[in-house]
C-alpha cells in the first residue's frame, strides 16, 4: 500500500489575475473587482478593520446583505441599475461570463486559478512525455473555467454536473473562449452515479479534478451529503485513475471541515491503488491576497493535491 506523509499548509494564493483583485477587506467583508466592476460580500475571515475609504466601498456596484436567519447561505444582491446582466472576464487566453448569483459568488471562483495553473502544467508535462493528450474528469464542473483551461494545455476533458443551467453556461463559456471544437465533453448527471458507471465500464482517467458542494441535488433528485457521501466519492475516483495517472485535485468549501481530515480521506482512497505509486500528496488553503502594500490574505477553501511526475 502506497503510504502518503502529511505534507500539509500549503498556501495557493490568487496572484496572476488582471480581471480579478481583492481590493481591501476588513470588518467581515471584503471589495473586490471583477473586471470594472467592484462588489462588496461578506467575509466572516476578514479579522481587521477595513483600509480603504468608506467612499470607494460605497461605489460598488453591487451589495450582498446575508441574511440574519442563515448568514452562511442565504441573503441577497442590492445591485446598481448600471450594472449589466454579465460581462466577459479571461484568464490566460480562456474567457468566460461573471455574473451575481442568488449563493453570493459571481458564477466562477478565482482563488480557484491556482488549481488551473497546477493542472495546465501537468497536462503539457503529460503530453510531451506521452505523445498523447490526457483524459480528465472534471465532477462538479460548474461554470467549466478548470475544463476551459485543462483543453487549451491540451487535455481531452469530460466535464460533468447536476445543473443543466450551468452546463448551458459551460457552453457559452467555451464558445465565449473561441474552443468550440476543443474535446470538451459536457454532461448534465449525477456526479456520483457517473463515477460508478465509469467505474463499472473500465473507463480510466489521467487526471481528476473534484469540487464538490456541502450539500447537493442530482438532476433526479439525488441527494448529495459531503460529510457522507465524499469518502465513497474518493473511492471511486481512485479507481478511474489510469497507469499514467498525473493528478487528483479536491476543494473543499465546508471551510469547517479539518485539513488533515481531508488529507487523511484522500489518502484513504488512494491508498491501495499501485499506479499511484511515486506520488505526492499536499494539502492546505486556497486564498485571495489584497492588491495592496503590506497586503492581507483570506482563506476561501481547503484542498488536497495528488500528483506525479509523468516520467515517474
Amino acid at each position: 500500500m502506497t503510504s502518503f506523509g502529511f505534507t500539509t499548509g500549503q498556501i495557493s494564493l490568487t496572484d496572476d489575475w488582471q480581471d480579478y483583485a481583492l481590493l481591501d477587506s476588513g470588518d467581515g467583508l471584503k471589495l473586490e473587482r471583477f473586471g470594472p466592476y467592484s462588489f462588496v460580500r461578506p467575509e466572516p475571515q476578514a479579522l481587521w478593520e477595513r483600509r480603504l475609504p468608506e467612499t470607494v466601498w460605497n461605489k460598488a456596484a453591487g451589495r450582498f446583505l446575508a441574511s440574519s436567519d442563515d448568514p452562511e447561505k442565504g441573503g441577497k444582491w442590492h445591485l446598481s441599475r448600471d450594472l449589466p446582466e454579465r460581462w466577459e472576464m479571461g484568464f490566460e487566453g480562456i474567457k468566460f461570463y461573471a455574473s451575481p448569483t442568488p449563493f453570493r459568488h459571481l458564477a466562477f471562483f478565482p482563488e480557484q486559478s491556482g488549481h488551473w495553473q497546477f493542472c495546465a502544467e501537468r497536462i503539457r508535462a503529460f503530453t510531451a512525455h506521452h505523445g498523447r493528450a490526457p483524459r480528465i474528469l472534471n465532477l462538479f464542473g460548474y461554470t467549466g473555467a478548470a475544463s476551459l483551461h485543462a483543453a487549451q494545455a491540451g487535455a481531452e476533458v469530460t466535464h460533468i454536473d447536476a445543473s443543466k443551467k450551468a452546463i448551458a453556461q459551460a457552453f457559452e463559456n467555451r464558445d465565449l473562449s473561441g474552443l468550440s471544437d476543443a474535446p470538451i465533453r459536457y454532461i448534465t448527471d449525477d456526479c456520483m452515479k457517473f463515477v460508478a458507471r465509469e467505474a463499472r465500464r473500465g473507463n480510466f482517467y489521467d487526471g481528476i479534478i473534484l469540487d464538490p458542494p456541502k450539500y447537493g441535488r442530482g438532476p433526479k433528485g439525488e441527494v448529495w451529503r459531503l460529510e457522507e457521501n465524499l469518502p465513497e466519492l474518493l473511492s471511486l475516483c481512485a479507481s478511474l485513475l489510469s497507469d499514467d495517472a498525473l493528478f487528483m485535485v479536491l476543494t473543499i468549501y465546508a471551510i469547517r471541515t479539518s485539513t488533515l481530515s481531508v488529507h487523511s480521506a484522500m489518502a484513504e482512497a488512494l491508498g491501495s491503488r499501485e499506479c499511484t505509486r511515486d506520488g505526492t500528496l499536499t494539502s492546505g488553503e486556497l486564498g485571495i491576497v489584497e492588491a495592496a502594500d503590506n497586503p492581507r490574505a483570506i482563506g476561501q477553501a481547503l484542498f488536497v493535491r495528488y500528483h506525479k511526475d509523468p516520467q515517474a
